[in-house]
This record gives structure tokens, sequence and C-alpha cells, in this order.
């Protein structure tokens, strides 16, 4: 089984943008609502898929 993280938590929005707790909760929040308003079915609150954050983060070249 892959043990690759399919979703971003708190602690690691904060690691990647040196950002706090509250702040990482709000990008989330947002990106959440973001994938909500596309039509996406959002898992729980508190993570985001690891894809779309690295994508909205800009950490990923397209």
């Amino acid at each position: 089984m892959n043990n690759e993280k399919v979703f971003f938590t708190w602690r690691d929005i904060s690691e990647l943008t040196g950002v706090g707790k509250t702040k990482s909760y709000e990008l989330i929040a947002k990106m959440n609502k973001e994938l909500e308003s596309q039509g996406y079915i959002v898992a729980k609150a508190g993570i985001v898929p690891k894809s779309y954050a690295q994508k909205r983060l800009g950490l990923l070249m397209e």
C-alpha cells in the first residue's frame, strides 16, 4: 500500500508556508470552500487534498 499523503493537515500547511496554526486552518477552509464551489465533495474540515493545496500555494509548476 502506498503511504504517500493524500491530504494535508494544518501542520503540513504551516511547514510549507511558515504561517501559524490559525492561519493554516483559514487557508484550508478557503481551499475547501473553493473545492465545494467547483462541485467537489470535501472529505472533512481541517484537511485539504495535497495536490490542490500544492497548486493553490504555488508549489507545483503546471
